[in-house]
């Protein structure tokens, strides 16, 4: 069962490893990127901020897909880490247990708007949020789980500016 579909640029580090798989209650984290299973140090530095009796899988994206789809993850308490807005776009579209997601870090790349502490967001990325929300998948701002959601959909549509 996915508890938390979480953005977060530096993936798996303290807050996350800590704080979220407490708060969720996760027993699996899935670190859903291209990148990183072609990358062997990044690998086992992922490996070594893991909470002691929690499993760590390392997936390319579409492999995080078909696992999530094939139902091999269901017996999990799952956390997904991705470490971009198009990656948890990519999961959500097709996984339809993709029920929201948690902005925690999206690195600020120039032409962005800030939506949080630590989220800014291109135009095609507010975009990409507008056609999720539109599809009923709950998007939420907040970077630990002692913080209040600030839920992007009342950033979008309640009259703030962004």
């Amino acid at each position: 069962m996915i508890k938390l579909l979480r953005v977060d640029h530096r993936l798996l580090h303290g807050q996350v490893a800590f704080s979220w798989t407490r708060a969720v209650e996760a027993d699996c984290i899935l670190i859903a990127n291209d990148s990183v299973i072609k990358d062997e140090i990044w690998k086992t530095t992922l490996k070594l901020a893991k909470p002691q009796g929690v499993k760590l899988v390392i997936k390319g994206i579409d492999d995080s897909i078909d696992s999530i789809n094939s139902g091999v993850t269901d017996k999990y308490n799952l956390l997904i880490i991705v470490q971009n807005i198009e990656d948890a776009r990519k999961l959500a579209e097709n996984c339809p247990q993709v029920k929201s997601i948690n902005l925690g870090g999206v690195i600020n790349k120039g032409e962005t708007k800030q939506l949080g502490k630590a989220v800014y967001v291109t135009d095609e990325e507010l975009k990409i949020f507008k056609e999720l929300v539109g599809k009923g998948i709950e998007i939420e701002i907040r970077q630990l789980p002692t913080e209040s959601k600030i839920y992007l959909q009342d950033v979008l549509y309640r009259g703030k500016k962004i």
